[in-house]
């Protein structure tokens, strides 16, 4: 056999194996590590029923503590597909406000503005999807990294959101069961939380069975060999970026109708909550390695962890050092076997 001939079939074995690889990316071994985080809830749950045996393991509280967790899990769907394929959105917060007060504005309110009835949903739903769209087309076609673009797409987003708020009073929605529904419970939970489990279902099923979720792990193991292998990567990205938007402008819509009125800042609070979920859950940020199921028990760990914090009586301002530390400790244990090829954004 010649050099020549060796050299060939070394390069279509290594492109079989790369097929395989990019037809099967959710298939992993189960890891025995992956039951560290379910461990740590279980652990704070017992440490704050002995701490709280009266207020934290009662109906309220866990009720409390679901309605609580809504917001992040809906965002924490589309946060995990991109930062599975590299990249990272900080524009959670922007897109959150914007959507929100598009929402509250295309609602029977008190500003007297108008009223679309369930299509300001939709409306607001696409203001997250233009946004996403935003957000994923420059970073695919000017080669923007990911972490500049969306941290843009932020600013852009509350722009919009201030610009929507005006120097009018601030707009309110009226008493009654639209306002009411996200706190009402079916079957004894509350509908934000059934609301933040039908999208994590869906966003589970579309990572496991779907070419956006296969090309989306593909991309994150190896964008090179993903291209090589035929996968569009831009569109993808740029499909992965607008479902990111989609899922923000979701969770604006129900702060909002938790809120109670149109507000900027509604969004506050979940971008450093759902990043840090992710990371807890174990999704690589390099990409490639992780899940939404996972995302979701990180969410449900931080959420009962500032709840217990709260009800144990310790100060705001160490709950915050307490979350930032648990978070630092989270990223170092993820990234150190990988320190070496690390990669934030792409």
């Amino acid at each position: 056999m010649t050099d020549t001939d060796s050299s060939v079939k070394q390069t279509a074995t290594a492109d079989r194996a790369g097929s395989r690889r990019l037809e099967n990316p959710g298939h992993r071994r189960f890891e025995w590590k992956s039951l560290g985080e379910l461990g740590a809830l279980i652990v704070l749950l017992v440490v704050f029923t002995a701490l709280n045996p009266g207020s934290f393991l009662t109906g309220a509280n866990v009720r409390t503590v679901l309605d609580q967790a809504s917001q992040p899990l809906i965002v924490g769907v589309g946060a995990t597909l991109v930062i599975l394929m590299g990249s990272i959105d900080l524009s959670v917060e922007g897109v959150m406000g914007a959507a929100g007060m598009t929402f509250v504005l295309l609602s029977a309110n008190s500003r007297h503005t108008v009223d679309l009835g369930p299509w300001a949903i939709v409306a607001a739903m696409l203001v997250g999807i233009a946004l996403g769209l935003l957000s994923g087309l420059i970073h695919t076609r000017l080669k923007v990294p990911s972490f500049i673009v969306t941290l843009g797409v932020w600013f852009v987003g509350l722009g919009i959101a201030t610009l929507l708020f005006g120097e009018s009073a601030i707009p309110f929605l009226p008493d009654g069961s639209l306002k009411s529904w996200p706190t009402n419970h079916t079957l004894g939970l509350p509908n934000s939380f059934w609301l933040a489990a039908v999208v994590v279902v869906a966003g589970a099923l579309v990572a496991r069975f779907t070419r956006l979720g296969r090309f989306t792990y593909a991309i994150g193991n190896n964008e090179e060999i993903a291209r090589d292998n035929g996968v569009p990567v831009g569109r993808f990205k740029l499909y992965v970026f607008v479902f990111a938007g989609a899922c923000s402008a979701l969770a604006g819509v129900l702060a909002t109708l938790e809120l109670g009125a149109g507000s900027t800042t509604v969004g506050i609070g979940n971008l450093f909550l759902t990043i840090a979920a992710v990371v807890i859950g174990g999704t690589s940020l390099g990409g490639g390695k992780g899940g939404i199921l996972r995302t979701a028990l990180g969410v449900m760990l931080l959420t009962v962890l500032n709840n217990g914090l709260i009800l144990t009586g310790v100060s705001p301002n160490l709950q915050s050092a307490v979350s930032g530390t648990v978070l630092i400790l989270a990223i170092v244990a993820a990234s150190w076997p990988n320190r070496s090829s690390l990669r934030i954004v792409k």
